[in-house]
């Protein structure tokens, strides 16, 4: 009784794609986890029945833990120190390794990276359009007649070949080019959301602050190669 007791204290880990690992024991079955965001369609294709969020870069599941990526290890050691001892051993052993100890997500560094490989090519038709457009001009409509498919017939195959919905899919591509606007100029906010299809200033950085987890100010702040 007393190593079962001892065993059930015991906490999985893995960071990046240590991930496949874990799933390759089936523990991570029915599960939450996380994995590096450029694995994601690999990680969906192998592991399907896995609850992937790679937007994360830590995912706490009872006694399993995932972290990101290769330099999650940090994030990921720092999570461990404050659940086992605190938060103010963590915060002491931050400061004794000259780390920030703020917590911070995956999908402040990911990029988009939409699947390809699904073999609709009606659908197809349409990504690489919307690729070569910007996405500016998202109606329904016009998107159903890229693909010559009927409207709900559209949104069902788009989402069963991208995971998504349209809207979802090019907010994700609009918003992937405002990242490179506030990274490498200096443009106002109002004008980069007027660039990539916004004309309401307020409903992009909504939409920014939900996919990024950051607002368009913070992720320049963050970000932006210009800095003096």
């Amino acid at each position: 009784m007393a190593k079962r007791a001892a065993f059930d204290r015991v906490i999985l880990s893995s960071v990046c794609a240590g991930a496949f690992l874990l799933g390759e024991t089936g523990l991570l079955s029915k599960r939450k986890a996380t994995t590096h965001w450029g694995y994601v369609e690999d990680f969906k294709q192998r592991f399907p029945d896995v609850e992937l969020d790679v937007d994360r870069i830590i995912i706490e599941d009872g006694d399993i833990v995932t972290a990101g990526g290769a330099m999650a290890w940090t994030d990921l050691g720092l999570r461990m120190v404050d659940r086992f001892l605190g938060s103010q051993v963590m915060n002491e052993t931050a400061r004794m390794l000259l780390i920030d100890p703020s917590r911070r997500e995956q999908c402040y560094y990911s990029a988009f990276s939409p699947n390809l490989t699904h073999g609709d090519t009606a659908i197809l038709k349409v990504q690489h359009w919307l690729q070569r457009t910007n996405a500016q001009d998202i109606d329904l409509s016009t998107l159903a007649n890229c693909a010559q498919l009927e409207e709900r017939t559209f949104l069902r195959r788009f989402h069963k070949a991208t995971g998504m919905t349209s809207t979802e899919y090019c907010q994700r591509l609009r918003i992937g080019e405002a990242k490179d606007f506030l990274q490498f100029s200096s443009s106002p906010v109002e004008q980069i959301a007027w660039k990539v299809g916004y004309s309401d200033a307020s409903a992009f950085r909504k939409i920014f602050k939900r996919l990024v987890g950051l607002t368009p100010s913070e992720y320049r702040r963050r970000f932006n190669t210009n800095k003096a």
